[in-house]
């Protein structure tokens, strides 16, 4: 069994003061025994308006960000699912998320695919994620020390043709790096989170924003780890933190043979 860690955040606008408490926050995965740890989707940065964020995008491979989580996934000996950081793409961002190894090596990017563009039913929210964000079109999966992992962030949830596409391409576990509203968390968060986990028989991990920001959005936390049957292992409610779980790959092999549902996929 190999131990995995999710961490929740409340970022702001402020670079660096986020890079100092995500620097703990991994820490303390470490020292919990997490092989790989999973930071929340806009982790380094959650500016005052969208569009904020193109001020401090980074080329591909190089910036204060991804420098930071090289050196601190070599540092602590740490696999690191970076949640999500502006890469320059033109004049937009692409939402990046990128993994490091525990040599602080660069084993993978994935660009959010879906990008959300909506007014949330019966409240005052309208977000369009497009005018400042530039969309992937790339499914990722890569081995890690806890198996074949497939990355998705935050609206991707809504998909579940990525989530078929990542687990035919044989993922054991999603990453899900999120920041969701108040409102569609409250209504749709856990029950996404385990549809997609027994659909696909894939532990999930799913990292979050929690509480009010600086811009005055209210995420909805509820950072939490589930088995590949949807059993829910660990959940932060609120706050800063890290939920570990442990990833048994033996076991999931074992359900996925007595019931093979994904082996009787027709279409």
């Amino acid at each position: 069994m190999t131990t995995v860690a999710a961490i929740q955040m409340t970022s702001g606008a402020d670079r660096d003061a986020n890079l100092v408490v995500a620097g703990r926050l991994l820490e303390e995965a470490a020292r919990r025994g997490a092989a790989i740890a999973g930071l929340p989707e806009n982790f380094a940065y959650m500016g005052l308006k969208e569009g904020d964020k193109r001020s401090i995008m980074e080329p591909d491979g190089d910036g204060p960000i991804q420098n930071f989580l090289a050196t601190t996934a070599r540092k602590l000996g740490l696999w690191i699912i970076g949640g999500t950081i502006p890469v320059t793409a033109g004049e937009r961002a692409a939402a990046a998320c990128p993994v490091y190894d525990d040599r602080g090596e660069r084993r993978a990017r994935y660009d959010k695919i879906h990008l959300f563009d909506v007014d949330v039913p019966a409240g005052a929210e309208s977000h369009r994620e497009s005018n400042s964000t530039q969309s992937g079109h790339q499914p990722v999966v890569l081995d890690t020390p806890a198996g074949k992992l497939g990355l998705a962030v935050c609206y991707d949830l809504r998909f579940p043709e990525l989530f078929r596409a990542l687990s035919v391409a044989g993922a054991q576990w999603f990453c899900l790096p999120s920041a969701f509203t108040w409102r569609t968390g409250r209504d749709h968060w856990e029950t996404l989170l385990r549809a997609r986990a027994i659909e696909n028989l894939c532990y999930m991990c799913a990292p979050a924003q929690s509480g009010i920001h600086a811009n005055g959005r209210e995420t909805y936390g509820n950072t939490l780890i589930t088995d590949h049957w949807g059993r829910i292992l660990t959940r932060l409610p609120r706050g800063h933190g890290v939920v570990t779980a442990d990833l048994d790959l033996n076991s999931q092999a074992e359900v996925r043979r007595t019931f093979p549902a994904l082996d009787h996929r027709v279409l």
